[in-house]
């Protein structure tokens, strides 16, 4: 099976959870957009999206489904996102399509949040997928100083910038066996407005599509 077939098992798998007539958290990634593909499909009828990015939300729209902002809708019932990497204790990384800090505030105003992710997403140490964290664009090299002396090693994702304005550090070389403690320690450097660790908000179900059809941790 293909990579692309698991994705979209589990992105299908997720439409049974969506309530109509609630607002929904949407993510970003090529998960996500065949997630957005099948609810468009379905016709489910919900009040609006909270979108993750701006590609997101472009694609929302496309399909007549409306994109509201979080600040108009109170706590969300369901995020629906998808992850680079992900350990069967839920703990995630996230944040190659640079939107993470717009999708872990997302994560943290909803109740419950399911990540979507084909069975090449599962590990059981997070660190191979380079770390993504969202910089202050002033404080770039010194926060990159910082990530050296905690053994990793920051590349600067050039000529990307966030939908919040901000510069992307993805920080190579990491063996992340406690990833709650890790995200607290560079989410306190100062400049940095987060990073792609998801483990004080891990996802509440993991969906993962592969070789042997759906399966939920």
């Amino acid at each position: 099976m293909s990579t692309s077939q698991g994705k979209q098992l589990a992105a299908a798998a997720a439409l049974r959870h969506v309530s109509e007539d609630s607002f929904l958290g949407i993510g970003t990634g090529t998960t996500v957009n065949l997630f957005i593909d099948a609810l468009a499909s379905a016709k489910l009828r919900i009040r609006g999206a909270v979108s993750s990015s701006a590609a997101s939300s472009e694609r929302l729209r496309g399909y007549g489904i409306d994109v509201v902002e979080l600040n108009s809708t109170g706590d969300l019932d369901l995020y629906i996102d998808g992850a680079d990497e992900a350990t069967p204790h839920r703990h995630l990384i996230k944040g190659g399509g640079a939107a993470l800090t717009r999708e872990k505030i997302v994560a943290a105003a909803s109740r419950k949040f399911i990540c979507i992710v084909d069975e090449s997403k599962l590990v059981d140490v997070l660190g191979a997928f380079p770390l993504p964290v969202e910089v202050i664009p002033m404080a770039r090299s010194y926060v990159a100083r910082q990530l050296l002396k905690l053994g990793g090693q920051p590349v600067w994702r050039e000529h990307v910038v966030t939908d919040n304005g901000n510069q992307i550090l993805d920080v190579h070389h990491l063996e992340i066996t406690d990833p709650s403690a890790l995200e607290t320690r560079i989410d306190q450097i100062a400049g940095v407005v987060t990073c792609g660790i998801f483990a004080h908000r891990p996802a509440d179900l993991l969906i993962i599509g592969g070789e042997k059809g759906v399966r939920e941790i």
